[in-house]
């Protein structure tokens, strides 16, 4: 029987990392979407030794380089046949606003943008593997609201948790998106909220923040309890009827309200399409 064939980026540390591991040591063929590629050889040993399982490959991407993650998924469309798991795992909180090669406010590009890219360049595998496509959110989503007319934060004022919120309100609208244009082709897809992780999202902060966040960190859970819910959602069986719902703690969580906006939704799938350069490809 050939191995499932798993992909997933931020697969270097905390939830992601354990997230390859669990699923190497199932087995999985593992390709690991990574920034660092150095780093991604060192884990990729890491996890070969721990699970005894030689299918671990490193794919270079970085979500906040669209052209990085075209060369990603044309190298992975050239080499593999079908894909069978997507996790869209990498995320990260930028403490100011900055912005990427491509122009985009960095929250935007590296938690929705570059996944969006990424999951549409490999739908034609995704689509032979009958896949499941996993995003990993956040219950920040629920503060929330679409900043569609103001993607750069040039009018509202930025704040990390905002900006971060916004993005992981997007991951969601993404999954319903999926989980409702693929459905024909046998694909289902899962948003969901992995806990307050004590991972390397928080490095960095500063001044009063950071007294927060140091209290914080007794009360948050490790990358191997929050990577449950993911591994959950990639090996469970018979999960086809929840596709398109969202997850917490291994079982389907009702989302914000705002969650649910059909509209909102659309308008962020032509938005991506547009500033990727994708129209007219989905299906394809």
């Amino acid at each position: 029987m050939a191995a499932i064939t798993t992909v997933i980026t931020g697969a270097t540390s905390g939830i992601g990392k354990v997230t390859a591991l669990e699923l190497a040591k199932k087995g999985h063929a593992i390709y690991m979407l990574v920034r660092n590629t150095a780093k991604g050889e060192q884990v990729k040993q890491e996890i070969i030794t721990v699970s005894g399982n030689k299918n671990i490959y490193v794919v270079e991407c970085n979500t906040a380089n669209l052209q990085s993650v075209r060369d990603a998924a044309a190298e992975l469309n050239s080499k593999l046949f079908a894909i069978n798991i997507l996790i869209n795992n990498a995320g990260h909180a930028f403490l100011e606003k900055e912005f990427t090669k491509d122009g985009f406010e960095m929250t935007f590009e590296v938690n929705h943008l570059g996944h969006f890219l990424l999951t549409e360049s490999l739908m034609p595998l995704l689509k032979k593997g009958q896949a499941r496509i996993i995003n990993v959110s956040s219950e920040a989503h629920r503060s929330a609201k679409p900043n569609f007319d103001d993607l750069k934060w040039e009018i509202t004022p930025y704040k990390v948790m905002k900006a971060y919120g916004v993005s992981k309100l997007y991951n969601i609208y993404f999954t319903k998106s999926l989980a409702e244009k693929y459905k024909q082709d046998g694909i289902v897809s899962y948003a969901l909220h992995p806990g307050v992780v004590n991972t390397n999202i928080w490095d960095g902060v500063k001044g009063f923040s950071k007294l927060i966040v140091g209290l914080m960190k007794l009360f948050m859970i490790t990358p191997e309890k929050g990577a449950e819910t993911t591994i959950y959602l990639a090996t469970e069986l018979r999960l086809e009827s929840k596709s398109g719902l969202y997850f917490k703690k291994c079982k389907v969580d009702k989302p914000a309200p705002i969650a649910e906006d059909v509209a909102a939704r659309q308008r962020l799938w032509e938005i991506s399409e547009k500033l990727t350069g994708n129209q007219n490809k989905s299906g394809t």
